[in-house]
């Protein structure tokens, strides 16, 4: 349509969702998610939504985008379930080791401030937490892992994963974030062979 200004939606979705990561949700405005997708405030509520709708397209976005990948690692756990949570952590090492990328995890720094969010964004917060539990868990369960030792490992994994984001923002160096990784993927090997 002549003089209506065309721009890639992925793209503004991106720069928003990079926007919250580095800031979080409470310190980022609407001139910050402006400034960081190119349009104007006008734009960004008619293309885009209000900052909590905003904020939910693009939790969801982060959570798909890194679940896929997270899956994908899981896809061996049946027949080699050690490989297949090394390779759930190097998904987690490669974003945090990715230049282009803020420290830490979108997802769980939004459920640390949960209590500044909306009930609806506070509770999705949660929920993803919850389903990469989930993820390890079945992965996990695939691996013909008993029931309770399988929830205490994911529980125990995801519990890592997630600190691995916050040290990771706290200034931890890769040779730190490997060793933790190392020790979790060795106490579930010992398991095993146990």
């Amino acid at each position: 349509m002549a003089g209506k200004k065309q721009f890639d939606m992925d793209a503004a979705l991106d720069a928003a969702m990079i926007q919250f990561w580095r800031d979080g949700y409470a310190d980022t405005s609407l001139d910050d998610l402006s400034r960081a997708t190119g349009l104007n405030r006008s734009s960004i509520y008619s293309s885009l939504g209000d900052k909590d709708r905003l904020f939910l397209r693009c939790l969801s976005r982060y959570a798909a985008r890194y679940g896929e990948k997270y899956d994908a690692a899981l896809a061996d756990a049946a027949s080699q379930p050690v490989a297949a949570v090394r390779a759930f952590f190097d998904v987690t090492l490669t974003r945090i080791a990715d230049p282009d990328l803020p420290d830490g995890c979108l997802i769980a720094q939004s459920a640390m401030t949960s209590p500044v969010l909306s009930a609806d964004l506070a509770a999705y917060a949660k929920e993803a937490l919850a389903s990469q539990r989930g993820r390890l868990y079945a992965a996990l369960k695939a691996a013909r892992i008993p029931d309770r030792a399988a929830e205490d490992f994911a529980v125990h994994a995801a519990a890592v994963n997630q600190s691995l984001a916050v040290m990771s923002r706290a200034g931890a160096s890769p040779a730190q974030l490997l060793a933790v990784v190392g020790v979790t993927v060795d106490a579930l090997a010992h398991a095993l062979r146990a």
